[in-house]
């Protein structure tokens, strides 16, 4: 296991470093500044706000710097945000994504998982038709089409949720459901597919021979073997749903990480996006990495070496 980590982590910082180096000459290249606004600045001004923020030197060495600086887990102020580090607006943002992500990831595994389990053991009857139109519509429709017509229909029309902002737990039940649909429908159609497989094996059949409860076999001995391929997948999973909130935390108005990103992308903020980008690529990696040892307890044939 040491070695498996440690290799993974030899791995990973290279891995980490070409991300950032992506995103650096990326945000670099597109054009504009961080100073650039609807009133123009004086030539003397802006020139010395690109000096105080090391932007008048040469792209090499602003990337030298840069790197330099992250290595000692300085990640520099924000050029937009007063008075603020990037630091702190992470700290600020990166809970509301992170609460988001999570609940998201939790709904649809539960709801998931019930889905797949009921459409495995009816296959081929009108509930297993049913979840297939489940799954289908939900990896099909787009979570910025879902959200308008939920906040339509369940905060203007019925006035039952409010529609935007964080005024407490009933604000997130919209976007972690809109954000939880798409994987509901995938993580169905795996449960589905692995316990199908599952009960068709030996095993099961000799569990049934000797006349074990149908709830203990589907439950007990079936599902943690039909689970093996959605472990695997629930790790970038995770990942996404946090990384993915950036749009619908636009929508719903939510005070999180990923608003943040998209507001400093379109203002050119270039050390609040780098910084986003590289914790968002860190839990990436490391939720990948996650998975794959779970992966190995739970099932005893694999040896992580």
């Amino acid at each position: 296991m040491v070695r498996f980590l440690f290799r993974r982590l030899l791995v990973a910082i290279p891995t980490l470093l070409l991300v950032v180096t992506v995103a650096f000459f990326m945000m670099r290249a597109a054009p504009g500044n961080p100073f650039e606004t609807s009133r123009k600045l004086p030539p003397a001004i802006e020139k010395n706000m690109m000096a105080k923020y090391g932007l008048d030197r040469p792209l090499g060495q602003q990337y030298l710097t840069y790197l330099a600086d992250v290595a000692r887990g300085d990640f520099g102020p924000s050029m937009k945000y007063q008075d603020k580090s990037v630091l702190q607006i992470v700290r600020e943002g990166f809970p509301t994504s992170l609460t988001i992500g999570l609940s998201a990831l939790i709904l649809a595994s539960a709801l998931g998982m019930t889905l797949g389990v009921v459409a495995a053991l009816r296959q081929n009857e009108p509930a297993d038709y049913a979840v297939s139109a489940v799954a289908i519509l939900g990896v099909c429709i787009p979570t910025f089409v879902t959200a308008p017509l939920l906040v339509l229909l369940f905060g203007l029309k019925l006035g039952w949720l409010p529609t935007g902002g964080l005024a407490g737990p009933e604000s997130l039940i919209l976007p972690v459901t809109v954000l939880a649909l798409p994987q509901v429908a995938v993580i169905s159609r795996l449960t589905r597919a692995g316990m199908i497989e599952v009960l068709r094996s030996n095993y099961i059949r000799t569990a049934r021979a000797k006349g074990l409860p149908e709830h203990e076999i589907v439950f007990r001995h079936a599902l943690r073997a039909a689970i093996l391929p959605l472990v695997s997948y629930l790790g970038p999973a995770c990942a996404g749903l946090i990384t993915g909130s950036l749009v619908i935390e636009k929508i719903f108005n939510l005070p999180g990480l990923g608003k943040n990103f998209v507001v400093s992308a379109l203002q050119r903020d270039y050390t609040v996006v780098m910084g986003v980008v590289i914790l968002y690529a860190t839990l990436i990696i490391a939720l990948n990495l996650l998975a794959d040892v779970v992966y190995a307890l739970l099932d005893p044939r694999v040896r992580l070496a």
